[in-house]
């Protein structure tokens, strides 16, 4: 498990004091009042715990840049509030958080429910141009069209006021933390370990979800022991605002039917002003989360991990795909050597290490490898205004005519990179 950090999520809680808690996570771009439909059922018979992204609503702009450590940040908030068990209901990235907690904490978990969840979100380079494209513009493009990806069309046109509030969610976000979430969906993958979760769960979808649809929901049913598929009609991605009392209903039945004994224990009341907590016991899981950390990996798969994280998985398998038993040596010695142990070296961030990257290939005139790196420069922290600087002083050492030919490059680089891709 990774190190708990110090920064506590922003939540609210509602319902009896004493009844059991359960908690319920937001999409990514959202706030709690996502649910603020399905608060006034639920808190009926539970204590509800709705919590913030890290710079939504908000909430103090602490990123977490895994999904692990996302988790750890919940626990530590819930443990912080005297919960212990609880049950869990998450959209999209809540729903992500919601697979790590049953994976890392299955004792904590009374029962479980994934909305708008799968697996894996997309590609991991998917992600990570969505971060340039919010590093280089801003969040406006993403919240303008945030209602295309998560309603129908249908809604969207009748329902204008929930629309503005969707765009407003997205808009005052903070982008720090939404690039971070983007790297943390990125590097997010439960594919081959489904078959761990063990907590009873519900994976609600909507029917006409076009960025977890039904596809990915049967996915998580087929991989999870004790999970059963609900299908919502008249739904895209955001369910609970768009088919509220479906939504509802279909929770008010899952964990009333489904809510594991030991969880019903009454909590603990939360203190005024709690002292800070050491960090938990380590609890003994095959499943060590993606918190991004190498936990012991060789330089290889560090190495292979890192090369796809800056160059792009697309780039990285056109490569790979070009390797035989003549070039699978010299394949191994640049994932291992280059990216493995030098890119990995601590005297200079990824930020700074891009940078010499692109001065050395443009020195050397290698511009088709100058290219790769410049996209990789961009999903390494660079944005297009540093990168310019970056050629400017490249012309003042190596030339006028190296300079122009790495502007040339750079400019149709970051063009592509930082236009929103539908």
């Amino acid at each position: 498990m990774s190190e708990i950090a110090p920064n506590p999520l922003q939540y609210r809680l509602d319902g009896p004091e004493h009844a059991p808690v359960l908690v319920l996570g937001p999409a990514l771009g959202t706030t709690w009042h996502m649910w603020d439909r399905q608060v006034p059922e639920l808190s009926r018979q539970w204590r509800v715990l709705r919590f913030d992204l890290p710079g939504h609503g908000g909430a103090a702009a602490y990123p977490a840049d895994s999904v692990g450590a996302l988790t750890d940040r919940l626990v530590h908030t819930l443990e912080s509030a005297g919960i212990r068990h609880f049950g869990y209901a998450g959209c999209a990235f809540g729903g992500a958080v919601g697979i790590d907690l049953a994976l890392r904490h299955p004792q904590r978990l009374a029962s479980l429910a994934l909305v708008a969840t799968a697996p894996r979100f997309g590609t991991a380079d998917e992600h990570r141009q969505r971060g340039v494209v919010v590093r280089t513009n801003g969040l406006d493009t993403v919240a303008r069209t945030s209602p295309e990806r998560w309603f129908t069309p249908g809604f969207a046109t009748a329902q204008p006021a929930i629309t503005d509030w969707a765009v407003q969610m997205v808009r005052t976000t903070d982008p720090g933390c939404y690039i971070a979430a983007c790297e943390a969906l990125a590097t997010f993958d439960t594919s081959a370990v489904l078959d761990r979760v063990t907590t009873p769960t519900l994976v609600v979808v909507g029917a006409e979800d076009s960025l977890t649809g039904p596809a990915q929901a049967r996915t998580l049913v087929a991989g999870i022991s004790d999970a059963r598929l609900a299908l919502v009609p008249g739904a895209a991605h955001l369910a609970p605002v768009e088919q509220p009392s479906a939504v509802t209903d279909l929770l008010v039945r899952h964990f009333s039917t489904s809510w594991s004994p030991q969880a019903a224990l009454p909590v603990a009341a939360a203190p005024s002003a709690a002292p800070p907590l050491a960090a938990p016991r380590p609890e003994i899981a095959p499943y060590q989360g993606t918190t991004g950390a190498d936990g012991g990996a060789d330089t290889r798969t560090a190495g292979m991990r890192l090369r796809r994280e800056v160059l792009g998985d697309a780039h990285v398998d056109a490569a790979l795909a070009t390797t035989d038993e003549f070039t699978e040596d010299f394949d191994d010695l640049l994932t291992r050597h280059a990216w493995g142990e030098v890119w990995q070296r601590p005297g200079l961030d990824r930020r700074h290490r891009a940078c010499v990257a692109l001065g050395a290939l443009a020195a050397a005139g290698h511009f088709e490898q100058f290219a790769v790196h410049v996209r990789g420069a961009l999903r390494s922290g660079l944005t297009p205004a540093e990168i310019k600087e970056a050629l400017l002083q490249i012309g003042v050492h190596c030339g006028l005519a190296t300079a122009e030919r790495a502007f040339q490059v750079a400019r149709e680089v970051v063009r592509e990179e930082t236009s929103p891709r539908e």
